[in-house]
């Protein structure tokens, strides 16, 4: 019997608002100089607050392309795209940064986290960047680390961390400024099976607390885990459906 989450009235009712996720006849074109190349081609995308969406292709595809323009870490040469109703494409190089950094948590497949500082302070920088007072931001790393099962590793630094361990931070880091949505690329990748399925589990605990994810991912298993799977190939959507293993 699946265990599906059902989305509330407030996800799926048009009153309440915009998808956090809007993208319409979205093009990348990459200039090298001497030829130019197409990695989108006309996406059109829509993803709802609550929803898990794994977004899947070959080598080549254009997911990364995809994962960077919803990432706000670069913009498209064509199309419409919104993110919390923020308007995207013309933005100055600043003005991205800051949409990223309020509306975007990410969770890298390297991890990303600094090996010199302890694990409570990785998780603590947004937040030590973001201006929030120290009592605040203390008592938000105490409850995230808590949150992702590391309760008992904050001061360890990441060398002394497992590899699922070590993503348990990332993904923690991604929680701290409580982002519109979390954005993961390939976040099994680096780990052995064990670690990829707890990963799995905790991406799905985060799901059914009401976060909004994405996950970059050519590991198919962690994709049939999620509600909806995107399929991109050559720069266009294939396909776009429920997933079957949504748990």
């Amino acid at each position: 019997m699946s265990s599906r989450r059902e989305k509330t009235a407030d996800e799926t009712s048009p009153a309440n608002g915009r998808p956090i996720i809007e993208m319409a006849g979205i093009r990348k074109v990459y200039d090298t100089g001497k030829v130019k190349v197409e990695a989108l081609k006309g996406v059109d995308l829509k993803i709802g607050k609550g929803e898990f969406v794994a977004i899947v292709g070959p080598s080549g595809s254009g997911k990364s392309t995809l994962m960077n323009l919803i990432g706000c870490l670069d913009t498209p040469t064509g199309g419409d795209y919104f993110i919390g109703g923020e308007k995207v494409a013309g933005l100055t190089r600043d003005q991205l940064a800051d949409v990223r950094n309020r509306r975007v948590g990410f969770v890298f497949q390297a991890f990303n986290l600094l090996p010199q500082i302890s694990a409570f302070e990785n998780v603590e920088m947004p937040l030590v960047f973001g201006g929030v007072p120290p009592r605040v931001r203390r008592a938000k790393v105490a409850e995230l680390l808590g949150k992702v099962g590391l309760g008992d590793r904050m001061d360890h630094k990441p060398t002394e961390l497992s590899g699922g361990q070590m993503q348990r931070v990332a993904i923690a880091r991604a929680l701290a400024m409580d982002p519109d949505i979390v954005l993961a690329d390939e976040p099994t990748g680096n780990l052995d099976t064990t670690s990829g399925t707890d990963i799995m589990g905790l991406f799905l605990d985060l799901w059914r607390q009401g976060s909004t994810l994405v996950v970059i991912t050519h590991d198919m298993a962690l994709a049939r885990r999620a509600s909806r799977i995107v399929e991109i190939r050559d720069g266009r959507i294939v396909s776009d459906r429920e997933a079957e293993e949504a748990a």
